[in-house]
């Protein structure tokens, strides 16, 4: 496979687009791209045991209209987590190291946020990747295990001397996991201590927190997930203003409704109805919270089967809501 702009210059990514485990999948990349966004756009986390186990990079759905796209491994053994960068190496326009999932299963086995208890084998890992493949490597951590363990800066900073090309801060600790409000004050701390680009990453859902965010941490860019739920043109959004200072208004109901059918089709397209109906559950809340009793149409969509069937109550739900504005 022949790649296009499959290379990326970091000092020109305004956006990152950040890996949602079972959430941001090929369809959902592909409509922040739709949408407008040149954003460096990254895969669903990956095991490096499993793609050892199984060397196809093919199980790992992409499209060339993604690039540049970051290859996002998550594993602390250094043979396995070199392997599995070489595998992917060719399709990458860089390998990031998730030193930040929080997640019990994950952290368990000395993955994810774990690495931060670890700051050597981390940047051994780096290291390792960055002399076998030869492509920008980058890493993504919190800051630290927990409140009495914040080690970010020191993190950072060995990762930066092993030769990472940039990093993205979430700035929340581990054992909060997703709960309390972002420190985005310590990716400020961050920015301040390193070289190389850093990224802020927490709590921005809106281009107004992503203006916020920039002007505390005076970061390079930012990093959103849960921000883009509901609402592709975002990132594009943040873009436009931060590149043009153009500022494109948030898409209205009959919009966001639009964009979910467009997301239903495509998920039930890829997936088959079972399967991407099932997909899109997790999704709702996000389009239609601005609805009045969200709530009642959120346990009415969910219980549905069929395409067909949602897209009738969404019809219903845009009509209800236009006969009340």
């Amino acid at each position: 496979m022949q790649l296009k702009n499959k290379e990326v210059d970091i000092n020109k990514i305004k956006v990152i687009q950040a890996p949602l485990a079972g959430i941001s999948d090929v369809v959902f990349r592909g409509l922040i791209r739709k949408y407008g966004s040149k954003c460096l756009m990254t895969t669903e986390m990956i095991s490096s045991e499993m793609l050892c186990n199984n060397p196809n990079p093919r199980i790992i759905q992409f499209e060339e209209f993604e690039y540049p796209l970051s290859f996002q491994l998550v594993g602390h053994k250094i043979d396995k987590m070199t392997q599995a960068a070489k595998i992917v190496a060719p399709f990458a326009s860089v390998i990031d190291i998730n030193c930040g999932c929080p997640v019990k299963k994950v952290v368990v086995s000395g993955d994810g946020s774990a690495m931060m208890k670890t700051p050597k084998l981390a940047a051994d890992i780096l290291k390792s990747i960055k002399d076998a493949t030869g492509l920008p490597v980058s890493a993504k951590f919190r800051l630290g295990w927990s409140s009495s363990e914040e080690n970010y800066i020191e993190f950072a900073k060995v990762l930066e001397e092993a030769g990472a090309d940039f990093v993205v801060l979430h700035a929340r600790t581990r054992s909060a996991m997703y709960e309390g409000k972002a420190d985005w004050g310590k990716i400020g701390l961050l920015k301040k201590e390193l070289k190389i680009p850093v990224f802020a990453n927490g709590d921005i859902k809106t281009l107004e927190d992503a203006k916020k965010c920039l002007e505390i941490t005076n970061c390079n860019g930012i990093s959103i997930g849960r921000g883009i739920m509901g609402d592709f043109t975002l990132p594009y959004r943040i873009e436009k203003f931060f590149q043009e200072n153009v500022e494109i208004k948030e898409p209205d109901l009959e919009e966001k409704i639009k964009m979910l059918k467009e997301h239903l089709s495509l998920e039930v397209k890829n997936m088959g109805e079972i399967n991407g109906v099932k997909f899109m559950r997790k999704f709702y809340n996000y389009y239609i919270s601005s609805v009045k009793n969200a709530s009642k149409y959120r346990c009415a969509l969910v219980r549905l089967e069929k395409e067909q069937e949602i897209l009738k109550v969404l019809d219903e739900i845009l009509c209800l809501h236009n006969s009340n504005s």
